[in-house]
């Protein structure tokens, strides 16, 4: 885990999440109108960029226009190396897609935020080529699995971002929470109970991981607000256990 990962380095990270009173996630099984403190919080959280995994993004994936035409194989192999569509954009969409799987056409933006692709190594040459074609921007993080701590390195090395909203699903938050690189948790807990055994929660963890992460990250609560339906925004200042300031 690094920790001690300096801010000189990475972006200011922010977990924004809405939950049932269980700890669960899948907000529109219980609530009707899921998005409307969700989305005015997101942009009083300030963020230069917001992070999502492959499920979320999919849908806008989906709603892409095709490419023109099919990016042309010369036979060379595309090399690993980070790619630069766009600097200076007013925000970033930053997907994660550790196999790309992702299909972006000929999409290079979400609402005006430029799309930065998050990969491994392991993605095959012709997505690369195709993210070239479609003006989208990628980094790589890991060989296989992506590496949280450099990925967020990286998000600001390229593209000076400062701070990033993370709106993952359990396993991307709880990687993130392991890694040390969330720095606060925006929480709004709704006025219901899911109660389904399994449903994704805010962190998930795999293995033993579980049974330690209480003993390495301290939550220190720094607001709590009510909002009009009954639904309450608490934010909690996050840092390593043994660190009492």
């Amino acid at each position: 885990m690094n920790d001690a990962t300096p801010h000189s380095v990475r972006p200011h990270v922010i977990c924004h999440m809405t939950t049932s009173v269980d700890g669960r996630i899948k907000v529109r099984r219980w609530l009707a109108d899921a998005d409307r403190h969700y989305e005015r919080i997101h942009g009083e959280l300030n963020g230069d960029a917001w992070m999502c995994g492959r499920i979320t993004m999919q849908g806008y994936a989906d709603s892409a226009d095709p490419l023109p035409e099919t990016p042309a194989d010369d036979g060379a192999p595309v090399p690993r190396q980070d790619h630069v569509a766009k600097r200076d954009a007013v925000g970033y969409a930053v997907a994660l897609d550790a196999r790309g799987r992702l299909d972006w056409g000929a999409r290079n933006d979400i609402t005006g935020d430029h799309i930065v692709v998050v990969l491994t190594e392991s993605v095959p040459d012709e997505h690369l080529r195709a993210l070239r074609a479609g003006g989208q921007s990628y980094l790589f993080a890991g060989e296989r699995e992506v590496d949280f701590a450099l990925a967020v390195r990286k998000l600001k090395a390229l593209f000076g971002i400062e701070r990033l909203l993370v709106e993952g699903g359990g396993h991307i938050n709880g990687s993130m929470l392991k890694a040390g690189v969330i720095d606060e948790l925006s929480l709004l807990l709704a006025p219901a109970v899911d109660g389904v055994s399994g449903t994704p929660a805010v962190f998930d963890f795999r293995g033993d991981e579980a049974d330690s992460m209480g003993k390495r990250r301290r939550l220190d609560l720094e607001t709590c607000e009510r909002l009009d339906d009954g639904t309450v925004w608490l934010r909690y200042r996050i840092t390593p256990a043994e660190t009492t300031a």
